[in-house]
């Protein structure tokens, strides 16, 4: 599987039509790629938070738009990112979009985990419930979101549902950048599986993004990792290799303690 990831720079310069308009343009220069991944809340920043509530979107509105034509267009899996989405019923959700090639929208998910503990993400977004894993023709994504990756239990239930590429989009701040490249590599490491995640460039809200967006085999090697700036970056995954590092080295097969709805 050739995976691309575009560490998109979020720039409050640019109007967010234009950014849309510029990353639809690069995802459909990927074509012949088998799936794209895009940051956290690219098209608004993901620590913009007054911006949350003025760029909310509809699930179909003009970002879901966008990308399903380049989707459509370069013939690729995407996982667009997340978007400040408004549902219907009022609430404001960060919400991951995943689209086929062709074109359609065949899995959203809600972020489970909000930062900010007392302040943005944390009060001004609704929290997500649910576990949510894509079928590839070859693999099994699972989905996570930014700081859902400093919760092991969620990416448990993960790979318990099938997982074998973990994709997460993030809008990472520089000045957290060593936690970002260890969490990830211990999420491949513990769950035996791909670690795809992309973040942001540039500066948005006066915070520095980390960039670094990286990808992790089940053994918990860094195949390849991008630096500060925008940046493209593309690898091929051997999938068999989830298989065989589980056969091989069967750890997953002696968990103890499981959380369910009834606890440990």
């Amino acid at each position: 599987m050739r995976v691309s990831l575009i560490q998109t720079a979020v720039d409050p310069a640019e109007p967010v039509a234009d950014r849309r308009e510029r990353v639809a343009g690069l995802v459909r220069e990927q074509r012949g790629r088998d799936l794209v991944v895009l940051p956290e809340l690219w098209h608004v920043g993901a620590f913009a938070y007054e911006s949350f509530a003025t760029e909310a979107e509809p699930l179909h509105g003009p970002t879901a738009e966008a990308m399903s034509a380049a989707a459509r267009d370069a013939g690729v899996w995407l996982h667009a990112g997340s978007i400040a989405e408004r549902d219907p019923e009022g609430p404001l959700f960060n919400t991951s979009l995943v689209f086929s090639p062709s074109g359609d929208l065949v899995r959203t998910y809600r972020k489970i985990h909000r930062f900010g503990f007392d302040r943005g993400e944390a009060v001004l977004m609704s929290a997500g419930t649910e576990i949510v894993t894509v079928p590839l023709p070859d693999t099994t994504l699972g989905l996570a979101t930014c700081y859902d990756l400093r919760f092991p239990e969620l990416f448990r239930a993960l790979v318990d549902a099938g997982a074998q590429l973990l994709v997460i989009p993030a809008g990472w701040p520089e000045r957290r950048r060593e936690h970002w490249t260890l969490l990830a590599r211990a999420r491949a490491v513990e769950n035996q599986s791909y670690v795809v995640a992309c973040g942001t460039a540039g500066t948005h809200a006066n915070v520095p993004q980390a960039g670094h967006s990286i990808v992790v085999d089940p053994w918990g090697t860094v195949l390849a990792e991008a630096g500060p700036d925008e940046e493209i970056l593309t690898v091929e995954l051997d999938l068999e290799r989830v298989t065989k590092t589980r056969e091989e080295f069967p750890a997953l097969k002696d968990r103890v303690l499981r959380t369910g709805p009834s606890g440990v």
